[in-house]
């Protein structure tokens, strides 16, 4: 039985010897996803869509929330139409795929599969809108969109991949201002409070905001290994679209004005930041509020009279409490308990002859890996004050492994030696000009992660060139 499951967990690559094949090796083990067979492109199975679906579902009831309406449009973009924005079509141009065919017929105009969808709904707006009657329009769509990467990595960086995107237009700059920083609160408390990774939120610099946005507003994550993840945004765009579209309603003094939009967007990208936030060298570990089994239950000597038996009633007796399954394959105890970890199910519940005898069950918390003897009338209380514990300890354990990732640089010197001594996040003061922004990037590989809602000053001078400070600025490799 040893050598069986010693064979199961030496199926993944230790993160510190190779955090790139630790990462695919999760994916893979953890039956979350397969490789399509198109470069790029993947199968989200059955557990690894089980957990975007609790993701999901939690995001869509929180989009509905703040009154927005789920709403589905096209897949294909006509090219003309594509073109209509100058800056947003320049900055998506590399990742478009095109249609060029339809049967055996040459279209007339290529199509562009969706790399996202602005333009679409700013057609829809130029003919629906006519009034400030018809504001505000609040949408949401959930789609699967393609964008023709050169590097591919499942979930991080995918040539097609499921999200989501709010698109609206308001009345005025103010309205959509407030919008975009609506939606931005909403990924933030999704990201904190159902997949316990801490985020830190700004405004992206004018070189990293999205292409056609008056400006763009992020939430940043730390990820294991010292990289950081842009994990949702949220963009402004002010009247730009709306002048290019010819966006226009009657305001209620009867003059014409263009709308004011905003877009946002959160991806199946999460899901690679929550293999990276907590993940282990045992596999995956999953948050319980978004875990979709919370606990699984293991019988112990299982072909003994009375065990499964037992083991079905405590199912039955917690399903209406938490989200429960039980293991009754004819595979050994250490297998299963391998496989649980693996899978990074919260807790696992253990229950063999003797603790039937005593009335009880083992606890195993996936994130700790320590155990815990509860009576069996006591398990409806002490589970799901359980898994609560365990959510707050992820939150808590990522929270400090950021902080312990984030160093204070004053100068080009300090962020290299950083960079080999302690990567991750790096806060320095920045003049606000381009040219330094892209001197460390070429320099460093160093991208501009945010610039803080909460800034601190650090010195009086910036850290690349030593002009006069503008603000203090969030630096980072990134995924």
């Amino acid at each position: 039985m040893m050598s069986k499951n010693k064979q199961f967990v030496e199926k993944i690559t230790a993160m510190e010897d190779d955090f790139a094949q630790w990462y695919t090796d999760v994916v893979k083990q953890a039956e979350l996803v397969d490789y399509g067979l198109v470069r790029g492109t993947m199968i989200m199975k059955p557990y690894g869509f089980a957990i975007w679906e609790n993701v999901r579902d939690a995001l869509d009831r929180k989009i509905k929330e703040t009154g927005h309406s789920n709403v589905a449009f096209p897949l294909f973009i006509p090219e003309s139409l594509l073109e209509k924005e100058k800056d947003h079509v320049e900055g998506f141009a590399p990742e478009v795929a095109w249609v060029t065919h339809g049967g055996d017929e040459e279209l007339a105009e290529r199509l562009a599969i969706r790399p996202t969808s602005e333009v679409l709904f700013c057609d829809y707006y130029s003919k629906n809108i006519h009034s400030y009657r018809d504001l505000p329009k609040l949408y949401n769509q959930w789609a699967n969109v393609v964008r023709w990467e050169k590097t591919t990595r499942p979930f991080l960086r995918s040539s097609e991949f499921h999200w989501q995107e709010g698109h609206t237009a308001h009345a005025t700059d103010e309205e959509a201002a407030k919008e975009t920083d609506q939606m931005l609160n909403v990924y933030a408390d999704l990201a904190e409070n159902y997949l316990a990774i801490p985020v830190i939120k700004g405004r992206k610099t004018e070189m990293e905001k999205f292409a056609g946005a008056k400006y763009t507003i992020t939430i940043e994550c730390m990820m294991h290994d010292g990289k950081a993840l842009q994990a949702g945004t949220s963009h402004h765009f002010g009247s730009g679209f709306a002048e290019a579209f010819d966006i226009t309603y009657l305001d209620k003094d009867g003059k014409s004005q263009f709308v004011h939009q905003t877009s946002w967007g959160l991806s199946t990208r999460i899901m690679g930041a929550l293999i990276m936030v907590h993940g282990d060298n045992r596999g995956l570990v999953v948050p319980p509020r978004i875990a979709p089994t919370q606990a699984m239950i293991v019988p112990i000597a299982q072909h003994k009279e009375g065990v499964l038996d037992k083991a079905y009633d405590l199912r039955d007796k917690l399903a209406d409490i938490v989200r429960i399954d039980i293991d009754a394959s004819d595979k050994m105890p250490g297998w299963k308990f391998n496989e649980c970890e693996m899978k990074g199910y919260p807790v696992r519940i253990e229950i063999g002859p003797k603790d039937i005898e005593k009335n009880q069950v083992v606890l195993v918390r996936r994130d700790t890996n320590e155990k815990e003897f509860v009576s069996i009338d006591e398990l409806e209380v002490r589970l799901p004050a359980l898994l609560e514990e365990i959510q707050q300890n992820l939150f808590d354990k990522a929270l400090a492994h950021r902080n312990e990732k984030t160093t204070v640089v004053k100068s080009m010197d300090e962020l290299e030696k950083a960079l080999k001594e302690n990567p991750g996040f790096l806060k320095a003061m920045w003049c606000g000009d381009e040219a330094c922004e892209e001197k460390i990037k070429e320099e460093t590989q160093v991208t501009s992660r945010c610039i803080p809602f909460e800034q601190e000053k650090l010195a009086d001078t910036c850290f690349c060139c030593g002009k006069k400070a503008k603000e203090m600025v969030y630096w980072a490799r990134a995924y």
